[in-house]
């Protein structure tokens, strides 16, 4: 079961350790997947937020 996250920091945080980030972009907001060694963690987030989020990310992103 996926765990939602609301809290970008955590998020940030949580993907030093990530094995990858799938990015789903729809015309309102963007939803991030976190694939952790022990959970998946999500968080949509404004279209604007989500390029300052994508740079601080670390882990490999893939675009679907």
């Amino acid at each position: 079961m996926p765990k939602q996250i609301s809290d970008v920091k955590e998020f940030i945080q949580l993907s030093n350790n990530a094995i990858e980030c799938r990015i789903k972009r729809s015309e309102k907001f963007v939803k991030l997947k976190l694939r952790t060694p022990k959970e998946l963690c999500t968080i949509k987030l404004d279209v604007k937020k989500t390029d300052d989020v994508l740079n601080k990310i670390k882990c490999e992103k893939i675009e679907l």
